[in-house]
C-alpha cells in the first residue's frame, strides 16, 4: 500500500475509529500551500469557514424570505433570537448606541455560535490524514478551533470596532478622560487630597492602557482554547466510544459554543459601552 493511503484515515460521520485515539492538530491543514495571493495559503478552516457562512445566510433568507407584517414562523424564530440578544446588550452599550452597534454585536454572535457547533456536523472534523508526529489534519476543521480565525474576531471587535465607535461617537476627549481623568468630585473632599488622587487615577490609567491592548490575546485566546479543548475532547472520546457514551459530551459541546459566543459578544459591548455610555445616567444606574 502507497504511503499515502497509509496515513489516511477512516472515521465515523461523528469521529474517530474506535481503533485510536489521536490529538488533533492545533494548526490548520493547507489544503492548497500557495494561492498566488500574497503567498496565502488555503486552508480546511477557512473552507469550512466559507461553506459554514454561505449555508447560514442562505438558512436565514429560506426562513425569513420576504418579511412580513404577520411573521411567518421561520421569521418568528429568527425575530425573536435577534431581540433576545437585543435584549441582553442593550443595557451595556445603552439606548444611545444599540442601533449603530447592534448589526455588529448580533453578526458577531451569529457567526461565532454557528462556527463553534459546525464541528458537530457530520463530515466537519470526521475524515483527515496523521502527520508524522501523529497529529490529526482535518480536510474540514471548525474556523474558531484556528487561532488565525479568533485573532482575526478579536482584531475587528476589539480593536478595529472599538476604536471606530469610541472615536466616532464619544470622542478622543472623553477617551483621554475616561483612562487618566481624576474622577472624584472636588466638592466632596479637601483639595489637597483632590490634588494627590490625579497620580493615582494616571497609574490606573496606564494599567487600563495595557489591559486594552492585551484584549484581543484574551478574546482569541479563549474561544480557541474552548473550541479547540472541544474537538479534542470529541475526538478522543469518540475514539474511545464510538456510540453512546459520546452523546452527552456532544450537548456539553452545544453549550460550550452558546456560551462561548454570548462570553465574546458581550464583553464587546462591555468594551464598547464603558467609553461611549458617558451621560446616560439612566444605563449608568441600571
Amino acid at each position: 500500500m502507497k504511503p499515502f493511503f497509509k496515513r489516511i484515515l477512516g472515521f465515523s460521520l461523528f469521529g474517530l475509529s474506535a481503533q485510536s485515539a489521536l490529538a488533533v492538530s492545533p494548526s490548520a491543514y493547507k489544503l492548497v500551500e500557495d494561492t498566488g495571493i500574497f503567498g496565502l495559503p488555503i486552508t480546511n478552516s477557512m473552507v469550512t469557514s466559507w461553506v459554514i457562512s454561505l449555508l447560514l445566510i442562505l438558512a436565514v433568507r429560506m426562513a425569513v424570505k420576504k418579511p412580513t407584517l404577520i411573521p411567518t414562523r421561520g421569521q418568528a424564530v429568527v425575530e425573536d433570537a435577534v431581540s433576545g440578544i437585543r435584549g441582553i446588550v442593550e443595557p451595556i452599550v445603552g439606548k444611545k448606541m444599540i442601533g449603530v452597534t447592534f448589526p455588529l454585536l448580533i453578526s458577531l454572535f451569529a457567526f461565532i455560535l454557528i462556527h463553534n457547533w459546525s464541528g458537530m456536523i457530520p463530515g466537519v472534523g470526521s475524515f483527515g490524514l496523521v502527520d508524522e508526529k501523529g497529529s490529526l489534519s482535518y480536510w474540514m476543521r471548525p474556523g474558531n478551533a484556528d487561532l488565525n480565525m479568533t485573532i482575526a474576531l478579536a482584531l475587528v471587535a476589539s480593536v478595529v470596532s472599538w476604536g471606530y465607535f469610541v472615536f466616532r461617537y464619544a470622542g478622543a476627549k472623553i477617551l483621554f478622560y475616561d483612562l487618566f481623568g481624576n474622577k472624584a468630585n472636588p466638592a466632596e473632599m479637601p483639595k489637597l487630597i483632590y490634588l494627590l488622587l490625579f497620580p493615582i487615577f494616571f497609574a490606573v490609567g496606564l494599567i487600563e492602557v495595557v489591559s486594552i491592548i492585551f484584549r484581543p490575546v484574551s478574546l482569541s485566546f479563549r474561544l480557541f482554547g474552548n473550541v479547540f479543548g472541544g474537538e479534542n475532547l470529541l475526538t478522543n472520546i469518540t475514539g474511545i466510544f464510538l456510540y453512546v457514551i459520546p452523546v452527552p459530551f456532544y450537548f456539553l459541546e452545544l453549550l460550550i459554543g452558546l456560551v462561548q459566543a454570548l462570553v465574546f459578544t458581550i464583553l464587546t459591548a462591555v468594551y464598547i459601552g464603558l467609553i461611549c455610555n458617558h451621560g446616560d445616567d439612566e444605563e449608568h444606574a441600571h
